[in-house]
């Protein structure tokens, strides 16, 4: 069950990270809450999730996560380069968080 909740706090984590680009600063009300919103509730998760499960280990995968999920949001939502070494990078930490999941 800890694993769940520590993807969807990561699933969260993605949603807060591409959120900040839509509240344009900060200036814009219903993204800027929604933002906020998901910032709270990936914590709350990821501290749910914790009883549980090792802080290096699901420190790492959360923000892997977040990592992954926001580069590639990136790449489709805004255009950023998907180029091999970014995408080989991406896959770097998609490995990394399998091998952190295969030893806990």
């Amino acid at each position: 069950m800890a694993w769940s909740i520590l993807f969807v706090a990561g699933l969260l984590e993605i949603s807060w990270a591409i959120g900040l680009k839509y509240t344009e600063g900060f200036t814009k009300l219903v993204p800027s809450v929604l933002t906020l919103g998901a910032m709270a509730g990936s914590i709350v998760l990821l501290g749910l999730a914790l009883k549980s499960l090792p802080i290096g280990t699901a420190y790492a995968v959360w923000t892997g996560i977040g990592a992954v999920g926001t580069a590639t949001l990136g790449i489709i939502l805004f255009g950023e380069p998907a180029t091999a070494f970014r995408l080989a990078s991406i896959g770097l930490i998609v490995a990394g968080i399998v091998g952190l999941k295969l030893v806990t």
